[in-house]
């Protein structure tokens, strides 16, 4: 009986499924990249806002305290957006007729709230309480990166679970005193270790890594 296959057949069918399972394997690698990647998650992208609101000049030439505007953030599992008249508590008198802040004015006259637009926004599934962390002796710059420097409001971090898990197994890479939560730029008096290790204590902070902590 005649020969039907050539025998580089073998080799080519050797290449082939050498080639598919590379190829296979490459997309997978991409898929995970690309899902990592700031195209996906956003990070150090400004977000288009109603007004285009500065943290820089607020904390940094004000001196406003984040707890003003974020006023439920240590006690709440939400931080708190402003309403309008927290605004208007200033800007009925200083920039009163700013073209810039007309939406806010607007908002405030028609008694309606501002829209918005939220930029550390976690997935409905992801449950996040704030004031545990506070609690805990997290700073708001832990995630929230260097905002009082900030012009316009982007996240710095991922927000993926990967860097969720790597601060709860590691906490003490991030720990500090609770009367510096709120401090930017916080550097500690003493090392790290040092001062991780008596505040892991002294907090009690035991960070759990099982599922239904944050999917409930």
């Amino acid at each position: 009986m005649p020969q039907i296959f050539r025998r580089s057949a073998n080799t080519i069918s050797r290449l082939s499924l050498a080639g598919g399972l590379v190829l296979v394997a490459g997309l997978i690698f991409a898929v995970m990249i690309v899902g990592r990647s700031s195209y996906v998650t956003r990070a150090n992208e400004y977000i288009e806002q109603p007004v285009q609101f500065s943290h820089r000049h607020h904390v940094l030439d004000d001196g406003v305290d984040c707890r003003y505007c974020h006023t439920s953030v240590e006690t709440s599992s939400f931080a708190g957006i402003p309403p309008t008249k927290t605004c208007m508590n200033c800007h009925s008198q200083i920039w009163s007729n700013a073209p810039i802040l007309e939406p806010v004015r607007t908002s405030f006259r028609d008694d309606r709230p501002m829209r918005w637009i939220r930029v550390h926004d976690l997935p409905d599934f992801v449950y996040f309480n704030h004031s545990i962390h506070i609690k805990k002796g997290m700073g708001c710059e832990t995630c929230h990166g260097r905002i009082d420097e900030m012009p316009l409001t982007m996240k710095v971090e991922s927000l993926q679970m990967s860097w969720c898990l790597d601060c709860h197994r590691s906490p003490e890479q991030h720990i500090r005193p609770r009367s510096e939560i709120f401090t930017m730029g916080y550097r500690p008096s003493e090392p790290q270790a040092v001062l991780a290790a008596r505040l892991i204590e002294e907090y009690d902070v035991a960070p759990n890594t099982n599922c239904s902590t944050c999917h409930r």
